[in-house]
């Protein structure tokens, strides 16, 4: 059962996530919020693996999703049922697309999915900003506003970006440096 629940949700993903991974973000929160698989924390930590490994991004989510869930099967399965309306999606498209590329519906059709795209992908950046720079829970508990400021990762986004524009490395070089970074935190307990 959980496999067949598996292939349904991540099916549903693949087939409403327009713009890339990142815009898969909402629902894989949904995904979380619904069964419960994994916390909000988890899906951050699982981005930040998808992110730095290779591959699309959606396609590294719904894998680690599925293995986490239900093993290599899971892994497997989820994996399907991400790409599968893709592909159907893609071959139907492609047959279309010469015949009716300047039909206005089809301009306007593809003018709307850009403004979701872009949506979908600002709504996984406030996510993953209130995951990472912001500190809810402790902030609920002390009620101090100090508390709710994640300090290390608002000096850690600080440094990304000052390196990022001013050096411009490799985007492996900021994702190792900041593994790093993040490792010497939970080390000293910063974190």
């Amino acid at each position: 059962m959980i496999y067949l629940k598996l292939f349904w949700e991540f099916l549903k993903v693949g087939l409403f996530t327009v713009g890339g991974g990142l815009a898969s973000l909402p629902f894989l929160y949904d995904i979380s919020d619904k069964t419960g698989w994994y916390s909000h924390a988890q899906l951050a930590d699982m981005i930040a693996i998808s992110e730095s490994t290779p591959g699309p991004i959606g396609i590294n989510m719904a894998t680690y999703v599925g293995f986490t869930t239900a093993g290599v099967l899971g892994s497997v399965v989820a994996t399907l049922g991400f790409i599968i309306p893709s592909i159907i999606i893609a071959t139907i498209v492609s047959h279309f697309l010469k015949k009716f590329s300047e039909n206005k519906f089809v301009k306007g059709a593809f003018y709307g999915l850009r403004a979701v795209s872009v949506a979908l992908i600002c709504s996984a950046l406030v996510s993953v900003i209130k995951i990472s720079l912001i500190n809810i829970p402790l902030f609920n508990e002390t009620g101090s506003f100090i508390d709710l400021i994640s300090i290390p990762g608002i000096i850690l986004a600080v440094i990304c970006w000052f390196v990022l524009k001013k050096w411009k490395p490799h985007p492996i070089v900021i994702l190792g440096g900041s593994a790093v970074f993040g490792i010497l935190l939970g080390f000293f307990g910063l974190m």
